[in-house]
C-alpha cells in the first residue's frame, strides 16, 4: 500500500509541476472588468436550451433519484401513494445514535478546518509572497500535492505519521484529531489559493503611498490588506468547509469508533444494502449544505464584497 502512494504521489508531483510551469508564465495580477459577452443570434434557443438540459441531466435527475429512492420502504419499489414512507428518515434521524452522532462529527470537523485554514491563510499567503519566485512555487506545489492525491493515499500517509508514539501525546491514531489534520492537510489549497490572488491583486501603489506616509507595516497590514484579503480568506473557509462536510475518502480509513463521519455511514448503509438508508442521509446532507447557501445568500447585503465565491 505504501509502495502504491508513492507511486501516486510521484504522478501527482509531475502533473503539479507541470501546472507551476505554466502558471510562472503568467505570473501578472488579474484586472477585473466586464465579461466577454458572445452573441449567439439564432442559436439562443438551442444552446439554452442544450444548457438546460445538461444541467438537468447532471444535478437534478440524480438528485430526484435519491429523493424518490428515500421515500420507499425497499430499493427497486416504485413510489407511489401507497409506498410512500418517512420510515428512513425516522431511523436515520432518530434511531440510528451512530448516524446522528456522524452529522455532528461532520459538522464540527469542516466547521473547524475552515475556521483554522481561514485564520492561516492570509499570514501564510503573506509569507508565500515573500518569498522568491521558484521557492514561492514550488512550496505551492507542495501545497497543492494533498488536494491532488486521492484521498485514500492521504489517509495512509497520515496513519503512518501518526500511527507510532508521539512525544507528550502518543498516537493520534483511533482519535478524532487525525482526521482534523488530514482535512487540513488536504483543504489548505482551497482556502490559500483565493487569498493568495486576492493578495497579488492588491495595487502595491497602495502600499508604497502608505509607507510613504510614514504608515508603519503593521497598521498597513491591519488597514489595507487584511480588509482586502479578508473577503477572500472567508470564501475559501466556505469551500472548505462544504468540501470537508460530505468527505468519504480520507476519513474512510481514519475513522475510529465514535469518530463516524457523515460519508463513513452513509458509505457503509450502501454496502450493507440499506440503500433507501443511504438515500436519506445524502438528502438530509444536500439539504443542509443547499440551507447553508440560501442562508448565506440571504446574507449577502451585509457581507463584504466577493466573499461568496458564487456571487
Amino acid at each position: 500500500m505504501a509502495m502504491l502512494s508513492l507511486i501516486i504521489a510521484t504522478i501527482a508531483l509531475a502533473g503539479i509541476a507541470t501546472q507551476s510551469l505554466a502558471a510562472s508564465r503568467t505570473d501578472q495580477p488579474i484586472t477585473t472588468g466586464m465579461p466577454a459577452r458572445f452573441q449567439l443570434r439564432p442559436w439562443s434557443w438551442p444552446v439554452g436550451l442544450f444548457a438546460l438540459a445538461l444541467i438537468g441531466t447532471l444535478t437534478v435527475l440524480p438528485l430526484l433519484a435519491l429523493v424518490t429512492t428515500s421515500l420507499v420502504p425497499a430499493y427497486g419499489v416504485r413510489l407511489s401513494l401507497t409506498t410512500l414512507t418517512l420510515d428512513n428518515y425516522a431511523e436515520v434521524l432518530f434511531r440510528q445514535a451512530s448516524t446522528i452522532r456522524a452529522f455532528v462529527n461532520s459538522f464540527y470537523l469542516s466547521a473547524l478546518a475552515a475556521l483554522v485554514l481561514a485564520i492561516l491563510a492570509i499570514p501564510v499567503g503573506l509569507s508565500l509572497r515573500s518569498l522568491p519566485f521558484r521557492l514561492r512555487q514550488a512550496l505551492n506545489g507542495l501545497i497543492d500535492l494533498p488536494y491532488a492525491l486521492p484521498g485514500i493515499v492521504l489517509a495512509v500517509a497520515c496513519i503512518l505519521l501518526f500511527l507510532r508514539p508521539l512525544p507528550l501525546i502518543g498516537s493520534l491514531y483511533n482519535t478524532p484529531w487525525i482526521i482534523l489534520i488530514a482535512y487540513l492537510m488536504r483543504f489548505a489549497a482551497l482556502a490559500l489559493r483565493p487569498v493568495d490572488a486576492a493578495l497579488g491583486n492588491i495595487p502595491p501603489q497602495m502600499t508604497e503611498a502608505a509607507a510613504a506616509a510614514g504608515v508603519g507595516s503593521f497598521r498597513r497590514l491591519v488597514t489595507i490588506t487584511l480588509p482586502l484579503a479578508a473577503p477572500a480568506a472567508t470564501a475559501g473557509a466556505l469551500l472548505v468547509f462544504m468540501s470537508a462536510y460530505n468527505e468519504l475518502t480520507v476519513s474512510a480509513l481514519l475513522w475510529s469508533n465514535r469518530n463516524e463521519t457523515l460519508g463513513v455511514i452513509l458509505f457503509s448503509l450502501e454496502e450493507a444494502g440499506l440503500s433507501t438508508q443511504a438515500s436519506a442521509i445524502a438528502v438530509i446532507t444536500v439539504a443542509v449544505v443547499v440551507a447553508l447557501l440560501l442562508l448565506l445568500d440571504r446574507l449577502k447585503d451585509r457581507l463584504p464584497a466577493n466573499v461568496l465565491p458564487w456571487r
